[in-house]
């Protein structure tokens, strides 16, 4: 098998559904995107949740729309409730809340159950996937991995045109940051449809420069993605584990691909894999009583071995406790894996990885977005190189 070349294909293969799902989709994205920035503004809270991989998009968003990766954006309330979301959302939900529910392509009927509950209380309801909501979308592809990358291109979008809308209802001509985004805003204040029907315009624009963005990956990275794959097998063989890291939204993907391990699709069999920002209480009692450059290198001196892989994913390649852990497991004789984005940061500058994969961009949710095609497909490329095996 030609690794790199399957690499190549397997990640390229994305672009078509995605851009032909979002060419038919943009005009209800716009439209939802208006309606939750408007119960942003009447003080209603997003409030997400899923099981398994798909409570890591419940992470993802919420940390998305809290912590905005623009300056200048406001913080607007969101909460992940996936750890027991069903009482959790019958105790808090209120009229002006969304509710978003993730689930694999197959659906799930206690999230169904709980987005049905939460619109009988008069929520806003975003089914991801499912046929009933105030925004429902059937699955587009079986495929979970896939599936999973769609909603995610999904959610940034949404957080994208929120904003616009906010900004947009108060300001007026004054869009602030989001100029970059929006062009097209000008500076005079819009009629609401005139204004959707251009964002829905910008949305697959946007869908357009992420399939761009993954074709360049596709040619000009699948050789090394296929040199780490192969080097991750063959720790994996000998008996060692993958350890993941990342701040923020690359927490969540380190929790996604470590649950894509442990818990795999069905037919795929389980990777030893743990995750260090699963630990909320351990992240926390080191960030405060020690700092929060070493919340990751304690973690990784108590659990590495020497047969073991630490794989960093970072958007920027510069994040200091990043850079510390993966300095720490170059000591101990751990393989290094580092997903990057802009130009690879300090860890491409200082070599702290043995093998890194850089996503040539300044914009954070493009880079996540195509991080998490790469992810998946070295976890599908792990699989198929361990049945090869035997």
């Amino acid at each position: 098998m030609d690794l790199s070349a399957t690499i190549e294909t397997r990640i390229r293969s994305r672009n078509d559904l995605f851009q032909r799902f979002f060419a038919e989709e943009a005009p209800r994205l716009a439209t939802a995107s208006r309606d939750m920035a408007e119960r942003f503004l009447r003080g209603g809270r997003l409030l997400a949740f899923g099981r398994g991989a798909c409570a890591t998009d419940a992470q993802h968003v919420s940390v998305e729309f809290v912590h905005p990766v623009i300056v200048g954006k406001r913080a607007l309330p969101a909460l992940d409730l996936s750890v027991m979301f069903g009482p959790w959302i019958a105790a808090l939900v209120r009229p002006e809340d969304i509710v978003m529910g993730f689930a694999p392509p197959e659906g799930d009927d206690e999230v169904r159950q709980t987005l049905a509950s939460a619109s009988a209380h008069g929520a806003m309801t975003f089914a991801l996937p499912g046929q009933v909501g105030t925004y429902a979308v059937e699955a587009r592809t079986l495929h979970p991995f896939v599936h999973q990358e769609l909603i995610e291109l999904l959610y940034h979008v949404l957080w994208e045109t929120v904003h616009v809308f906010l900004e947009h209802r108060e300001l007026g001509h004054d869009v602030g940051e989001s100029g970059f985004l929006y062009p097209f805003l000008g500076r005079e204040k819009q009629a609401p449809a005139a204004l959707e029907a251009q964002v829905a315009a910008s949305i697959v624009l946007k869908v357009a420069e992420d399939a761009a963005l993954r074709s360049a990956v596709a040619c000009n990275e699948a050789g090394r993605i296929a040199e780490a794959t192969v080097a991750m097998h063959g720790r994996l063989a000998r008996g060692g584990k993958l350890i993941f890291f990342g701040n923020g939204g690359s927490a969540t993907d380190a929790n996604d691909w470590a649950i894509d391990c442990v818990a795999p699709p069905k037919g795929m069999r389980p990777v030893r894999a743990v995750s260090l920002v699963m630990e909320p209480a351990t992240v926390t009692a080191i960030a405060n009583d020690v700092g929060t450059d070493v919340v990751f290198l304690r973690q990784l001196i108590a659990h590495a071995e020497p047969g073991d892989i630490a794989v960093a994913i970072s958007t920027s390649g510069g994040s200091r406790n990043v850079i510390a852990a993966l300095a720490e497991a170059r000591k101990r004789g751990l393989l290094t894996v580092a997903l990057l984005g802009y130009d690879g940061g300090e860890i491409r500058r200082q070599s702290l990885a043995d093998h890194y994969v850089v996503v040539e961009s300044d914009y954070i949710p493009r880079i996540q977005e195509v991080q998490a095609s790469i992810y998946h497909t070295i976890r599908e490329s792990l699989e198929e190189l361990a049945h090869d095996a035997g």
